[in-house]
Parts: C-alpha cells; structure tokens; sequence
C-alpha cells in the first residue's frame, strides 16, 4: 500500500470524514532512507515535474565545516554517537538532519539531510 500525505480518514475525535475525493499522485509519499556509514551508494528517484532527488544510502564521508578557520573539508565517517531523531538510531549507525557524527577529525553535527539530498554535510563541533 502506498503512503500518502492526503488527508486523515479520522478526526480528532474519532469521527470519520467523508471522502470527497480518492488519493491523489502529488500525496504519494515515500518511506524512510535509513543512511549508514560505508561504502558510497545513492540512488535516483524521480519527484514532481520530471526532475531528479538523489538519495544516499551509504555514504564514507562528510564534508564539514571548521567554524574556527570557515573552511570545508572532507573527513571520512566513523560512526554515530547521537541521534536526537531517535535513540535507536545510534545503535544501527543511522545517519539523520541533527545526528552527531564521529569522524577523522573530531565530531560534528549533520546538518544537510542525506536521505533527501545524497550527500552529509555538517559543522565541527570537537577536535
């Protein structure tokens, strides 16, 4: 069964709302890319209008930003230590927008969302 964003067969207090109309494709949603350390691996996933959403679903690094000399680098990933997202999270080794990540250089906080966009962006928080 496909996920849709349309809306809630049920109201708030459990009544039911009458269908005016069946689902439609623009509601069509999509289920969770889990990303994880590894070995670089996305995949293509055409969205509205013909365009393109590439979706990482292992990634090896990071490109992160050193707020003290305002560059980028790119530093491999070792593992994550948080996910405020989800606590078992960090157990799978899932990487999320706000997880903290273990890295060659120190941690850092992603800021970039890698199942939506492909790639892990993020700002050094420890050396």
């Amino acid at each position: 069964m496909a996920i849709s964003h349309g809306r809630s067969k049920r109201k708030k207090t459990g009544g039911a709302y009458h269908s005016y109309r069946s689902k439609r494709a623009y509601e069509l949603g999509s289920e969770l890319v889990e990303v994880k350390p590894g070995e670089k691996k996305v995949t293509r996933v055409r969205t509205r209008g013909g365009n393109f959403k590439i979706k990482a679903i292992r990634v090896k690094e990071a490109n992160i930003l050193n707020p003290k000399t305002k560059r980028y680098e790119k530093a491999e990933i070792i593992s994550v230590k948080e996910n405020k997202a989800n606590p078992h999270f960090v157990r799978r080794n899932v990487i999320t927008k706000g997880a903290i990540i273990e890295t060659k250089i120190g941690l850092a906080k992603v800021t970039s969302r890698p199942g939506q966009e492909g790639v892990v962006n993020a700002i050094l928080i420890k050396e």
